[in-house]
């Protein structure tokens, strides 16, 4: 990676090649890649393609390669070959140089604009309930990811589908209706958000209690599910709020809104926001004029009791039903018409939906849904599918009983960091208000850096108390080490602007250059995988080797004053890449702990 970004190495190594083997490489692409880490070298050439032009052994062409570097490119100043690869270690003033680059640019690792548009949809939530733990997940998966990939030169749209209507959403009315007695969050104390949760439970026991006694008089358990009065009673509201009823929609509106007011506390907690809400209600209907469209061009097709369908049967999928035979729409109506109404907005070159992966089947449908109806930018689509998050010993608190509270979740986290920085000693010599906002950054730093530190795909073990740790793989080691070097930072008023007359590095100070040089492609690398994953890793190698050089190194105290400066530089370098790394992951860094 490095190698390819100085231009003049590699069109040096083209000539290298070229000379040596009297050929013009066409066909032929020169495989770079870095040296790992037992081998010496920065930067490695695969030399097995070139064989065929060199008509040696691949050690002997990797041999004559290095040979002719280490003479013709200053850059280059060893080499080893470890048989088909050619190791190749750059000059300290290659590196320096490097240091040079990215002390001069303002905000080292942002890619200029692409030209490209991309949206990333996440959260989703449903009005009938709170955020919950994998809410928290999708959030930070999808604020970071829209971080990154503005970082890596496009433009993002951050959107939120809020799911306001449907069946789930009647049950927490109806049992509000029927047993709420008036409740409202100022009556109760409650957010909003837990207030319309709670019915939904309430909904969930009473049916429970309906269909067991309709199955004690003679029913079977599935014809008591379809029959309970207050199954029908809720079926009764949804068609009633299609079918526009004031006294329903004031209702749905008013529940609606205790739990916008409770979702917009948590997300500014947890630190994301979005350019743009799409709701459900407005985008269902869309998707009904879209299945019409698709009855009348054959894409859809009309059963019997009413309900349009799709056969997706020779797409290795099955049947399914896109409208009910009551006319109501399912999940996939509203989707169909989201997606118009976005690609109608903003015009994206790609959708990402950042949603959990029991959906991957949905997805497929869904897509496939939009390139039968001819729409080209259907082929523009894509489905961040990520693993579901599991705890270890049990359930956290949580006022539903079923899942973990978000809310709930970000005190743990907060109080946790509260016990573990007074353990430790490390808010002795803080105020009161100070030490409220480092624990809520380390609780939260903690908790996100645990949810994006491993690859979205994988089911995720979130362990609180192992992620709120000084030491290891942690968000807190991270801000942490950040905090160190503004202390260091703090001690001296006085620091030169690097302008590249150090000599003389060791292998800590060449490795953080190393590093710190890498940044800009490791953003590139995350975007292109879309995944907070890699950025997560890198900061983690950063923060080790920084560590391993201030403990190894005088700074402040360093023989003589270039070298001083130098190291200082390196501190400073480090904290400003550490702290915008950190911010793609959506992690706020203390300036002291």
């Amino acid at each position: 990676m490095l190698f390819l970004q100085n231009g003049r190495s590699t069109n040096l190594t083209i000539t290298a090649v070229a000379g040596l083997y009297h050929t013009d490489l066409k066909g032929i692409v020169l495989s770079f890649q870095e040296t790992r880490k037992e081998f010496k070298g920065d930067i490695t050439l695969v030399t097995f393609p070139l064989v065929a032009i060199s008509n040696k052994s691949p050690e002997q062409t990797a041999r004559e390669i290095g040979e002719y570097l280490e003479q013709h490119v200053e850059e280059v100043s060893s080499f080893e070959v470890v048989k088909g690869f050619l190791n190749i270690r750059m000059s300290d003033t290659y590196w320096l140089a490097c240091l040079h680059e990215l002390s001069e640019e303002k905000a080292y690792g942002r890619h200029s604009r692409n030209g490209k548009k991309i949206m990333v949809e996440y959260s989703s939530p449903n009005t009938n309930k709170p955020l919950h733990l994998g809410h928290v997940r999708n959030n930070v998966l999808g604020f970071s990811l829209s971080e990154i990939l503005d970082a890596a030169g496009y433009e993002v749209f951050k959107t939120c589908l809020v799911n306001d209507r449907g069946i789930h959403i009647c049950k927490s009315m109806i049992a509000w209706q029927k047993y709420g007695n008036d409740e409202t969050p100022e009556s109760t104390g409650l957010k909003g958000d837990h207030l319309v949760g709670k019915y939904y439970v309430i909904f969930d026991q009473e049916y429970k209690k309906e269909i067991a006694s309709l199955v004690a008089t003679g029913s079977t358990e599935e014809e008591a599910k379809k029959t309970a009065p207050l199954i029908l009673e809720t079926q009764a509201l949804l068609l009633a709020w299609e079918a526009h009823n004031p006294e329903v929609l004031a209702l749905w509106k008013r529940m609606n809104a205790w739990v916008y007011a409770g979702f917009e506390q948590t997300y500014s907690r947890l630190g994301v926001t979005f350019d743009k809400y799409y709701y459900e209600s407005d985008t269902y209907k869309l998707g009904k004029d879209l299945i019409q469209q698709g009855l009348d061009s054959n894409v859809f097709f009309r059963k019997p009791d009413g309900s349009v369908w799709i056969d997706l049967s020779t797409d290795g999928l099955d049947e399914k039903v896109v409208l009910r035979a009551d006319g109501t729409s399912v999940y996939i109506t509203q989707d169909l018409g989201t997606a118009v109404l976005k690609e109608a907005d903003f015009g994206m070159d790609q959708s990402i939906y950042v949603v959990g992966n029991e959906q991957d089947y949905h997805f497929k449908v869904l897509f496939l849904i939009l390139k039968k109806l001819g729409l080209p930018w259907a082929n523009g689509l894509l489905h961040m599918s990520y693993g579901m998050v599991d705890l270890p010993g049990g359930k956290m608190k949580s006022r539903e009983g079923t899942v973990v509270d978000a809310d709930d979740l970000i005190d743990e986290m907060q109080e946790t960091a509260r016990i573990k920085t007074e353990e430790l000693g490390k808010t002795d010599d803080f105020s009161d208000a100070e030490k409220i906002s480092l624990n809520r950054k380390i609780g939260l730093g903690a908790l996100k850096y645990f949810l994006l530190k491993v690859d979205p795909r994988k089911r995720l073990l979130f362990d609180p108390a192992e992620s709120i740790d000084f030491q290891g793989n942690t968000g807190p080691f991270i801000q942490y080490s950040y905090a160190r070097i503004k202390s260091i930072l703090r001690k001296e008023s006085n620091i030169s602007r690097y302008k590249g007359e150090f000599l003389g590095m060791n292998e800590d100070e060449r490795s953080l250059i190393k590093l710190l040089y890498s940044y800009r492609e490791t953003v590139h690398t995350a975007a292109q995988e879309f995944s907070p994953a890699v950025i997560a890793a890198y900061l983690y190698d950063l923060s080790k080797s920084f560590n391993r050089f201030y403990h190894e190194n005088q700074v402040l105290k360093a023989e003589d004053e270039v070298t001083r400066q130098f190291r200082l530089n390196l501190c400073l370098q480090t904290g400003l890449i550490l702290k915008s790394g950190m911010t793609l992951l959506g992690i706020e860094v203390p300036e002291k702990m």
